[in-house]
């Protein structure tokens, strides 16, 4: 064997004994802090949780939070696209306004079925 494959497998077999060891002595001999002030529930700044925690939300936000993800990946596929586009040529070019005339008749669906009014 090469003396490589036998310094990377003794590595190799060291760190898998080495890590559990460590990770057992920090549970049995590390110090412990607990508490009410620990276990209690921190979000955003808020020290004490106002409301249910299973309050409903409206499918309003859902909505408009997957609409974001739909035309962020919009720009996301544009970047390479513009990047690219001399190499590309015509073709290119047109296979990103047909891209983008699908996604345009998509946003006019959404602004015909009133997706995006919040009365």
């Amino acid at each position: 064997m090469s003396a490589e494959l036998v310094l990377s497998s003794v590595i190799f077999f060291g760190l898998a004994v080495i890590i559990p060891v460590i990770m057992l002595l920090t549970a049995v001999f590390g110090p412990r802090s607990g508490g009410v002030a620990k276990n209690d529930a921190y979000e955003s700044g808020i020290k004490h949780v106002v409301g249910m925690a299973d309050q409903k939300f409206s499918v309003k936000f859902y909505l408009l939070a997957i609409l974001f993800l739909i035309f962020d990946i919009e720009a996301v596929f544009m970047y390479p696209w513009a990047v690219s586009l001399r190499e590309l040529g015509m073709f290119g070019f047109l296979e990103m306004v047909v891209f983008i005339l699908l996604l345009l008749t998509g946003l006019i669906y959404i602004l015909k079925k009133g997706v995006l009014n919040w009365r």
